[in-house]
């Protein structure tokens, strides 16, 4: 609600991993939520809760495409741009569609803002940074990003995103938002999408050898979902001056074997750890630097890595569950 009145919210992307938590977070406080979704990535089970609610509705489409009807014939006071797929092999499945996905369809929502006075966020990216020369990443970093390798549809495709959007509030068309996310885990990571975590807990669950890319001294922040969505929600509701972009993730910097030793201990897991080649552009270190987050919005995460991922494996076990795990693969977690 705001001022009384209820919000009419599209989220393009409110299907997928991410994009469901915050659907659920926007109805919880009543909105009304149109979900905008390909099903590129998105899941039709992360709509399950989503679902029974009179307040949600689900279209099909893609925002490479003309947007349907639907949309275009209706007044939204929000629109959260979070269509794109976000880890390196679905992304890099279809780099062409990955690119025109962050440009052409941000400009399509980006002109449904325009005519309706909605206010646009739109979900970017720590990749922006790049392989990173700075460290830890602030706002004003220009970033280190190759703009010929098999990672720039993504990165690239972001950073045009970012421009397209800031010309629109100069210009007045539009009043927006830009979140830098960095690395998101929880329930619902799908085990298949590429992520760190996604690959380590069902790896661990599963007892597969677990992949480390490089030696594993490479870092990463990680942010748990619902932190992550409370930022979001924070940056799209305020009502300042233009604050540039803001970087929203978890301070805490990890090695991915930090995070593998972990895993291993909350599963009880016996898998084995192996090592593979460190993929082109893969960057280093990644940490935020979120003192513009905590002075402009008031966040700052809230959830441990520990605690965080005690309920992302018990997700991924009960998915393991329902998809008909044979009987003796249960793995409890360790106290």
């Amino acid at each position: 609600m705001k001022n009384g009145r209820q919000l009419q919210v599209l989220v393009a992307g409110g299907a997928g991993f991410l994009g469901s938590h915050l659907c659920e977070r926007l109805i919880d406080e009543g909105a009304h939520v149109v979900c905008l979704d390909n099903m590129q990535t998105g899941k039709h089970e992360n709509l399950s809760r989503l679902q029974r609610s009179d307040e949600f509705e689900f279209v099909k489409a893609d925002i490479v495409e003309p947007l349907p009807a639907r949309i275009t014939g209706r007044a939204f006071d929000r629109i959260y741009n979070l269509a794109c797929a976000a880890s390196p092999p679905l992304y890099q499945a279809d780099p062409e569609h990955t690119m025109l996905t962050s440009v052409l369809g941000t400009q399509r929502l980006l002109r449904q803002a325009e005519a309706t006075g909605a206010r646009f966020l739109i979900s970017s990216t720590s990749e922006v940074y790049g392989d990173p020369e700075s460290h830890p990443q602030a706002e004003s970093y220009w970033g280190h990003v190759n703009c010929t390798g098999p990672r720039a549809c993504y990165d690239e495709g972001k950073r045009a995103a970012e421009a397209l959007c800031f010309d629109y509030d100069r210009l007045k068309r539009a009043e927006v938002r830009v979140a830098r996310i960095f690395n998101t885990y929880g329930p619902r990571l799908s085990a298949d999408d590429g992520r760190v975590v996604s690959n380590v807990v069902h790896q661990a669950l599963t007892d597969e050898d677990i992949t480390v890319f490089g030696d594993g001294s490479q870092t990463r922040s990680f942010c748990y979902v619902d932190d992550m969505v409370d930022g979001l929600v924070r940056l799209m509701e305020h009502d300042g001056p233009q604050p540039g972009p803001v970087n929203i993730g978890n301070p805490v910097e990890r090695t991915i074997i930090e995070l593998v030793d972990l895993v291993l201990t909350l599963t009880g897991s016996s898998s084995e750890v192996v090592h593979r080649p460190l993929p082109v552009d893969d960057p280093r270190r990644r940490r935020p630097d979120i003192a513009k987050a905590e002075r402009v919005l008031g966040w700052r995460p809230a959830t441990s890595l520990e605690q965080g991922l005690r309920a992302t494996i018990a997700w991924f076990e009960a998915d393991l569950d329902r998809a008909g795990r044979p009987a003796g693969e249960e793995v409890r977690l360790s106290a």
